[in-house]
């Protein structure tokens, strides 16, 4: 094979045969040599490296990985489920999956995102049975903690946002979800609100939790045993004695702002909201948005400490960050 013409450049090498054609070896030298091996002696190995710079050859990394068994690759996935709120545009899941791939690529790992629509209950088990992955780390547990329980017994470089439950064994990281909902709920009676209404998705476990939260606040300030439940889109139901409202996204408090506003009530006068997520945009909002802080950017760096312990062959305890509330002028 010619590699040069007179007169002309060298032209690119694209495979380990052509390679070894160039420096009279086998295929297997060349992979070799430039692997750094000393089963080629010295001299050889220089001058196949010599000849792949000249050349401008590059070895393919994710197929001598896939040799090894090690891809290099971490699956950032956002697990399907009844909770549509939670798509690639959702703020909230957008900003925790930055800090996650800044988190993974500062190691020297690559990521790759996958959002699963499908619905079928073996969803993550062709993902981590793939061969692409290393590790996993799900943005959520939407609706799906049997799918993910079940993959976990086996498959153990495993890593979630969400929250923790009774017997579980899937490792989590995230805002302690009771204590956001105690404190969001706190803050509203202390304020003076007399009846409380939840509004947003209640399918997660996380939001369970806020729900549990708000209602034991309710329930030791004597002024009710129940928090109104009501889906993100039905603000018209919420009832009208209503004057404590919790959002289970800043995004959906944002909405609440809007309705509110066009139904004649006062924000907070006669009607406090409060968010949770503490996105950038709720300091724009009008009014200015109180929210429970969620610790994003910590939450990834636990995250990806845990998952490469794991990796590892490490067992590791679930860890809950502790939120705090950021008041403005909503409530």
């Amino acid at each position: 094979m010619t590699f040069m013409k007179n007169g002309e450049q060298p032209r690119r090498i694209r495979n380990i045969s052509e390679l070894a054609q160039l420096a009279g070896v086998s295929a297997g030298t060349v992979s070799r040599a430039l692997a750094g091996k000393d089963l080629v002696n010295r001299q050889t190995r220089e001058r196949i490296q010599a000849l792949a710079r000249e050349y401008g050859f590059r070895p393919n990394q994710m197929a001598s990985r896939l040799r090894t068994g090690q891809t290099g690759v971490i699956g950032l996935v956002i697990p399907p489920g009844s909770d549509r709120t939670q798509i690639l545009s959702d703020p909230l899941s957008m900003a925790l999956l930055g800090h996650l791939a800044d988190a993974v690529t500062e190691r020297g790992y690559d990521v790759m995102l996958n959002r699963t629509p499908s619905e079928e209950s073996d969803w993550l088990e062709r993902i981590v049975d793939s061969g692409m992955l290393e590790g996993v780390l799900l943005i959520g547990q939407s609706d799906q903690r049997d799918t993910i329980e079940q993959v976990a017994g086996d498959y153990r470089p495993l890593v979630v946002w969400g929250t923790p439950g009774a017997r579980q064994q899937h490792c989590v990281v995230g805002t302690d979800a009771f204590a956001a909902g105690k404190l969001a709920a706190d803050h509203l009676l202390a304020r003076g609100a007399t009846r409380l209404a939840l509004i947003g998705a209640t399918s997660a476990a996380e939001d369970e939790q806020r729900i549990a939260g708000a209602t034991e606040a309710l329930r030791a300030s004597g002024r009710g045993s129940a928090v109104d439940v009501v889906p993100a889109d039905a603000i018209d139901m919420i009832h009208a004695d209503v004057d404590g409202l919790l959002a289970t996204s800043d995004m959906i408090a944002m909405a609440a702002l809007r309705k509110l506003h066009e139904r004649g009530h006062k924000v907070p006068d006669d009607v406090a909201v409060v968010g949770f997520g503490d996105l950038p945009i709720a300091a724009q909002t009008v009014p200015q948005l109180t929210t429970v802080h969620h610790e994003l950017a910590a939450g990834a760096r636990v995250m990806v400490d845990l998952l490469f312990r794991r990796m590892a062959g490490e067992d590791t305890a679930s860890v809950m960050l502790e939120p705090h509330l950021v008041v403005r002028e909503s409530a």
